[in-house]
């Protein structure tokens, strides 16, 4: 019965953000926010948790000792503790994730009147979870504009960065597997023009 208050509340389209690394995922999700869709950052929410009096520092420590200082996980070191050793990687994961889908939660409940909602996911397809957006956004470029990128990061080694694309599922098949592709192989401003069509056109299957 909808009585006086009208037909029930239109649940936000749920976006799925994803790109592998250097493909300009954190630029497209910022160009989102711009054209007034609000963004979940997962990543951000961990670097804050883990960042000075992060509310995750205690539980980090105590799983890996000297990880932590001052201002907050000192994220070589933590880096060099799990680099490579899945078992160390699960007991970080059991301390981060459940964390992060609390801040989730929370922002879903702040944004439930929006029409759409974006959630930048780096491992998406790789955690088995595009099932749960009714959209899925992949970024890419060129291998070699990705490469270029990723090499240019202060601390990134040719080994580092082989190891992480085999963890990640292939540029290719999160193509073949999306829904929309963002190119950032181009300029910024072609880039957010994708960006706002893309908004455009999910637009119309709320309205």
């Amino acid at each position: 019965m909808s009585g006086a208050t009208g037909s029930p509340q239109r649940k936000p389209l749920m976006i799925g953000l994803t790109g592998s690394i250097g493909m300009g995922k954190s630029t497209v999700a910022a160009m989102f926010e711009r054209a007034g869709v609000p963004v979940f950052d997962a990543d951000a929410e961990v670097r804050a948790m883990q960042g000075t009096n992060g509310a995750l520092l205690p539980a980090i420590e105590a799983a890996f000792p000297g990880s932590t200082g001052p201002g907050g996980v000192d994220r070589d070191r933590l880096g060099q503790l799990v680099f490579g050793d899945k078992d160390a990687l699960q007991r970080l994961e059991a301390i981060v994730h459940p964390a992060v889908a609390e801040k989730r939660a929370q922002f879903l409940a702040d944004n439930a009147g929006a029409r759409m909602l974006v959630f930048d996911i780096p491992l998406l397809f790789e955690r088995g979870g595009e099932a749960a957006f009714d959209a899925v956004v992949v970024v890419s470029a060129p291998a070699q504009v990705q490469r270029e990128r990723v090499l240019a990061r202060a601390g990134m080694t040719q080994e580092k960065f082989e190891h992480i694309l085999q963890l990640q599922v292939p540029d290719v098949e999160k193509r073949a597997r999306a829904t929309h592709v963002i190119d950032t192989g181009v300029s910024l401003a072609e880039t957010e023009a994708q960006v706002r069509l893309i908004v455009d056109e999910l637009a119309q299957r709320t309205a």
